[in-house]
């Protein structure tokens, strides 16, 4: 069961270039966001937020938007990876959608629940179909 777990998926080179190239920018984008996170890991929403999360989920979302990025861009652990960056995700969407009540987008330049959503997606497609051929993965 395991094994299945982390079982590659083949593609063709196509693919596997395209599912390498979204790796890339999505990795770039995931450490980019949780770079400040990962800098105050068990702390980084403030007291004041509207949502009361532990310091140990703020560290798992740190972790699963930095380390997620990294994993991402190599192509490691893309199930456990996705899994976590999944569920930042969800509660990201959860966030914004039903406790802040953003729009899925917003023309005024406020909050919106557009770019986690697309980041879930993503992140489901990761580990539905796998990185492809062009991964870390494919060679462990």
């Amino acid at each position: 069961m395991i094994k299945n777990f982390f079982k590659i998926r083949e593609q063709d080179f196509t693919a596997s270039f395209g599912l390498l190239f979204l790796r890339l920018v999505v990795g770039i984008a995931f450490i980019y966001h949780g770079w400040d996170k990962i800098q105050n890991p068990f702390g980084w929403i403030p007291a004041e937020a509207p949502l009361k999360v532990h310091s140990v989920f703020q560290f798992l979302a740190a972790l699963s938007e930095f380390g997620g990025g990294i994993a991402l861009i190599l192509g490691l652990l893309n199930s456990l990876t996705n899994i976590g960056i999944g569920f930042t995700m969800l509660v990201a969407v959860y966030l914004h959608m039903i406790v802040l009540k953003d729009p899925f987008v917003n023309s005024k330049g406020g909050g919106s629940y557009e770019l986690a959503l697309v980041y879930l997606t993503i992140s489901f497609l990761f580990f539905i179909i796998g990185p492809g051929k062009f991964s870390v993965d494919r060679y462990i």
